[in-house]
């Protein structure tokens, strides 16, 4: 099915081809509009096509989102459509599999987190895109943030990570009872480490369940140490009162909080620091960005443009399916009710 014109016509002009697989809510709400604004500043680059197995949503996404066709079936659209780039937005348990067809193709591949929902299945990733030599980056969007580059510059400049005693993540939603919330932690997870600059040493878990809700819906508390010797704490609470995402950072002498731009009560962001009682650094989002777009405020424009803008120039970036594994084991373990993890 291609109803935005013939497979294979790609025109005399386009030099960089984008293909995307899955038009969910995800792809919808990010990955489109971050692939429209990439597009959009570069002439030769072309939303050849984008795939979903169903039908009507494959069509309604090609036309919301400008992509020129659309298909049902991913290995026909890679067959046509010859890109250069896909990227990947299906739900997890399909991520392996699809990803390392892809990545056996030899094509280069921006993945949606997490990438794959076991330790396994990211090993079984990273092998293909070594066998192949296909670059992939997982899409960590909170990694790209213009806010958490921001601090995490700002932490440089300061004394560096290893002087950070202590990260604090809060993470809350409203109503969110699916009995799976690990697939949303993770991003917390992730930031921590990615601020941290290491791994964690050890990690103690912790689930309160919610009264009068389905098996597995509950609040999750991690308590952390880091290789780099910072204490963590995080807190994952999916039933509260107010949508809030903010990421707390003591060093010596100052405390660093940034609210993320997810839409909830820290609207657009924004960044502080404290020093000896003084707020002395106070930022919004779109200050930082330059933008208030949320794909922009969220890092989902960059994580796509900084890798595809690699992809041209050479280079070839390398695969970053290795940094995000441990962020998918601690969610492994939260998704299995474990007490306890440590690294080997």
């Amino acid at each position: 099915m291609e109803p935005g014109g013939a497979a294979g016509d790609h025109g005399g002009t386009v030099s960089f081809r984008i293909c995307l697989i899955g038009c969910g809510y995800i792809a919808r709400a990010s990955h489109g509009p971050a692939l429209v604004r990439y597009a959009a500043g570069r002439p030769d680059t072309e939303l050849a096509a984008c795939c979903d197995v169903d039908e009507p949503r494959a069509t309604a996404f090609r036309a919301d989102f400008g992509f020129a066709r659309d298909f049902t079936d991913h290995a026909r659209m890679l067959d046509a459509e010859r890109p250069d780039v896909v990227c990947l937005a299906v739900p997890p348990g399909l991520a392996c599999a699809v990803g390392c067809d892809l990545l056996r193709r030899g094509i280069a591949l921006l993945i949606e987190k997490p990438p794959g929902t076991t330790a396994d299945e990211v090993d079984r990733l990273a092998a293909a895109a070594d066998a192949s030599g296909a670059p992939a980056r997982v899409a960590f969007n909170r990694r790209y943030s213009p806010l958490v580059r921001e601090l995490t510059a700002r932490l440089s400049a300061d004394s560096g990570p290893a002087a950070v005693r202590f990260f604090r993540c809060e993470m809350l939603r409203i109503d969110r009872r699916d009995p799976d919330f690990s697939l949303t932690a993770i991003h917390g997870i992730d930031t921590v480490r990615h601020l941290a600059r290491c791994d964690y040493r050890d990690v103690s878990f912790r689930y309160q369940d919610i009264p009068g809700a389905a098996p597995g819906v509950a609040n999750i508390f991690l308590d952390a140490t880091l290789l780099g010797g910072a204490i963590a704490s995080l807190e994952f609470l999916p039933v509260s009162g107010v949508a809030m995402e903010r990421i707390t950072v003591v060093t010596d002498g100052a405390t660093w909080v940034l609210g993320m731009p997810i839409g909830g009560i820290d609207g657009d962001g924004w960044l502080c620091r404290y020093s000896r009682g003084v707020l002395d650094v106070q930022i919004s989002g779109p200050e930082v960005a330059g933008s208030a777009a949320p794909e922009v405020l969220g890092g989902f424009a960059e994580e796509s443009a900084g890798f595809f803008d690699a992809l041209r120039s050479g280079p070839r970036p390398a695969s970053d399916l290795r940094t995000a594994r441990q962020s998918v084991v601690v969610a492994q373990c939260i998704r299995e009710r474990r007490s306890r993890f440590t690294s080997r």
